[in-house]
């Protein structure tokens, strides 16, 4: 039953959330290659496994045990990942400290708009990145009305904490610590916005059995959404340790 359920998992894999399919983008970013890499706040594992895949040894962080159990069973025991190069480990970023590995990229995305302490993590991060490494972040743009407008979860109980961030902020937030901003991108276009919107209106009233099927009719959205539209909805940054 397992394997069936995971069978049919591979069939949708990542699931229906538009948004996160389309920072798959954000790949061309990224280093190929043998390298060691760090995906904090990982999820579902879809870009520890884009990572792996691309040649990378992996180290996932997820606070969640539920999540990292279902993304080590689906993607190293069902998928067959190398477990040596993909593991997956229940760890809060506020550990950091205890962290005493160094990678050549980290990727934390959509995942600093539920710290508070996002200063003390992005300065971990710099700890742990080895001379030359680069951090790959993305998370809400501030300025778009879904998140300009949403109410901040203030208790830092799993909801946002900021509205999001700006150039402005990335620079005001990483400079100050000794990263070199490398570039922007925003994504999300007002289309697949609206695409997702959809997708998501439909589950949450019918259930994701019901909303299945537009999926294939909504992908063309990802696969058109461009990057650097006049509202994004997520600010992409790439920033580098120089020494």
């Amino acid at each position: 039953m397992t394997n069936i359920r995971d069978f049919l998992r591979s069939l949708i894999y990542p699931g229906l959330d538009l948004h996160t399919r389309n920072r798959a983008s954000l790949c061309k970013f990224w280093k190929t290659g043998p390298r060691d890499v760090l995906d904090a706040g990982s999820g579902n594992g879809y870009f520890s496994w884009l990572a792996y895949q691309s040649g990378a040894r992996v180290l996932a962080l997820n606070f969640n045990e539920e999540q990292v159990e279902k993304a080590r069973e689906f993607l190293v025991d069902f998928k067959h990942a190398d477990a040596s190069r993909l593991r997956f480990r229940r760890f809060s970023l506020y550990d950091l400290p205890k962290l005493n590995e160094s990678f050549d990229e980290i990727i934390c995305y959509e995942t600093l708009e539920h710290i508070k302490g996002d200063r003390e993590i992005v300065s971990q991060f710099f700890r742990i990145l080895k001379p030359g490494g680069q951090l790959h972040l993305c998370c809400p743009y501030s300025l778009h009305p879904y998140h300009r407008d949403s109410e901040l979860d203030l208790e830092e109980k799993g909801g946002h904490v900021r509205s999001g961030y700006t150039k402005a902020d990335y620079q005001a937030l990483l400079e100050p610590i000794g990263y070199k901003i490398a570039n922007f991108a925003g994504i999300g276009s007002p289309s697949l916005c609206w695409a997702d919107d959809i997708i998501r209106a439909v589950r949450m009233r019918f259930g994701d059995i019901v909303a299945l099927p537009l999926l294939p009719l909504l992908l063309p959205f990802v696969w058109w959404s461009r990057f650097d539209p006049q509202m994004p909805f997520s600010l992409y940054v790439r920033a580098t340790k120089l020494g």
